[in-house]
């Protein structure tokens, strides 16, 4: 049985959350009515309809900074609408990647480990990320060892600042050495998630 959107409930218009399906980002809040959403599910690409303009918005039909549909949600009371979008530009009219320009991207992390995926299918002879990966996982592995040291010499006996980038160097080896091994991060999440229940 397929969920339906109650477009009455609220005189014909839902909000409709945009989020980053990669960072979990929230890009930005539009509306949209029936035909929007239903245009939106056939393109698969975001399509509002614009209280100013009065008419069906495509987003991005002037920029080019579409708003790709990944997956789409409904909430449990059938009148907001979550959709998971692969952003291709700024989502923001003033260039922002998000229309609420929050200060830094929260969930980067995953934003990195897509760089490092491009990095292995797009190899360029200046990306350290190819260098390691041409080493071969032994070496990864050797370095994450070598990180993993350092950040505890540096939580143990430096100042923060020098902790936080040994912390990120770990970070980015591991992530480094999770491509190798073809694991994602959502499968990380999902074990962690189903050992905390």
């Amino acid at each position: 049985m397929s969920i339906q959107i109650d477009f009455k409930k609220s005189g014909g218009l839902v909000p409709a959350v945009i989020q980053d399906a990669q960072t979990l980002e929230v890009l930005m809040l539009g509306y949209m009515n029936e035909e929007a959403w239903h245009k939106t599910q056939a393109d698969k690409r975001v399509t509002f309809f614009s209280r100013s303009k009065n008419r069906l918005w495509t987003k991005g039909e002037e920029s080019g900074h579409c708003l790709e549909v990944v997956s789409t949600h409904i909430d449990c009371d059938q009148d907001t609408i979550l959709i998971k979008a692969r952003p291709k530009g700024p989502t923001c009219h003033k260039g922002n990647r998000s229309c609420f320009n929050t200060d830094y991207n929260q969930n980067f992390i995953f934003k990195l480990a897509d760089i490092i995926n491009k990095r292995y299918e797009f190899p360029t002879a200046d990306s350290y990320v190819n260098r390691l990966h041409e080493r071969g996982l032994n070496k990864i592995a050797q370095k994450v060892g070598e990180e993993a040291v350092e950040t505890v010499i540096a939580a143990l006996a430096e100042r923060e600042a020098d902790f936080v980038n040994e912390a990120s160097d770990l970070v980015f080896h591991l992530l480094v050495l999770l491509r190798e091994k073809d694991v994602s991060l959502e499968a990380i999440a999902k074990n962690l998630e189903g050992r905390h229940q």
